[in-house]
């Protein structure tokens, strides 16, 4: 029993010495860059009642929540996602509130999936979330921050793709889909099968034309030219709109001076359903999937009892921490503070010079020498903890 306890369960790791503190130094430079843009902090509970991540609001599965109940029996949830929080959490505190509100938000969220292919069922997320703007200029904001955010980090190599929900949204409103088929369709497209939705098209009874319009949305992908190419081909209003915004909001964007960073997807899709405008996504070397996610999502609040529009973004620290170490540009953790080795004779002396050296602001850690050590052991013991030097007393 004891040896099978030390062990985690599959999908959650522990992290600690050299590489936690690594990952503390990052989060730190993303809170530093949110705060930059006046970005509050605010913590919200690990679970919710489970109508917060509900079907209707359009999150997570249910099958892919941890649910549980309390002592009254309510239905509660882990967090699997911070956005729906964040939401509930504006609507509460700020209902009367007209002006933008800001938002930061850093801790765990947990998705009990069976498919991990590699990924952690808790993870580690940082993100930011605007209310009260539904402006160009916001969007612009967040996709900016977004880049700014990651170069905080020291990363170099990376491109925020940006895509746009009305644009899929026009496209199936012109071919006549109706919303079952559109849900459907979102999943083939996501997951870049155009044979499962060209097979599901087809069954449907669309003309050829319509059909070859939709899967060419599997490939609408890369520079400011792909939003001229589609500009051709679609006939709607509602997905020339979308176009439209993506080309007014890369005129922002180059303003910023953040446009190499910059590229479109107009095939890109999301398995949260609350977007309603702008989505991006941020990829880099050294990891299978996004590493920043983000979009407009302007009904959610509508929820909570809140009419009012939002965006937002969010990094998975764990998955950047993969592509930092890939790409052998994760922070250098300095060893610091001092190791103070005393006898039991000198318990006095060595309390003395460890509140002078805390005083001073230097980290000082008492250890009382066996007999069975010696001082290379000690040694050794400070440069595997990344502790600075060692003082014998």
């Amino acid at each position: 029993m004891s040896k099978r306890l030390v062990h985690t369960p599959e999908g959650v790791r522990d992290i600690y010495g050299l590489e936690y503190a690594k990952k503390l130094a990052v989060q730190n430079m993303l809170h530093d860059k949110f705060k930059e843009f006046g970005y509050k902090d605010i913590q919200t509970p690990s679970f919710e009642f489970f109508d917060v991540f509900g079907k209707e609001i359009g999150t997570t599965a249910s099958k892919d929540l941890y649910k549980f109940f309390d002592k009254e029996g309510n239905t509660l949830a882990l967090r699997p996602d911070f956005t729906p929080s964040m939401a509930r959490s504006a609507a509460k505190y700020f209902m009367e509130e007209t002006l933008p509100v800001r938002f930061t938000y850093s801790g765990n969220a947990f998705t009990n999936t069976s498919n991990l292919q590699g990924k952690l069922k808790e993870t580690t997320q940082m993100g930011v979330e605007l209310f009260n703007d539904n402006s160009l200029e916001a969007d612009a904001e967040m996709i900016n921050l977004a880049v700014e955010s990651l170069l905080s980090t020291g990363l170099k190599e990376f491109q925020i793709s940006i895509g746009e929900i009305q644009f899929f949204k026009g496209l199936c409103e012109e071919a006549g889909l109706d919303e079952e088929t559109e849900y459907e369709l979102r999943e083939f497209i996501s997951s870049k099968n155009t044979f499962g939705a060209e097979e599901l098209l087809v069954s449907k009874g669309l003309p050829k034309d319509k059909i070859d319009v939709l899967l060419s949305i599997s490939d609408a992908f890369g520079s400011l030219d792909v939003l001229v190419e589609m500009k051709n081909i679609v006939k709607n209003s509602r997905s020339l709109q979308a176009i439209e915004h993506l080309e007014k909001l890369y005129d922002v964007l180059c303003l910023y001076g953040v446009e190499k960073y910059v590229s479109f997807d107009l095939g890109m899709l999301s398995k949260y359903n609350y977007y309603t405008g702008v989505i991006f996504k941020g990829y880099t070397y050294g990891v299978g999937d996004a590493v920043l996610t983000g979009g407009r999502y302007n009904q959610l609040l509508s929820y909570f009892g809140k009419d009012a529009a939002a965006i937002g973004f969010m990094i998975i620290v764990d998955d950047l921490m993969i592509a930092l170490s890939s790409q052998k540009i994760a922070p250098e953790c300095e060893p610091e503070g001092t190791l103070i080795v005393y006898e039991k004779s000198n318990l006095k002396d060595a309390i003395v010079k460890a509140k002078e050296l805390r005083k001073n602001g230097t980290i000082a850690e008492l250890m009382e020498k066996a007999t069975d050590k010696s001082k290379e052991d000690y040694e050794a013991f400070a440069t595997n903890n990344q502790i600075k030097e060692v003082v014998f007393l």
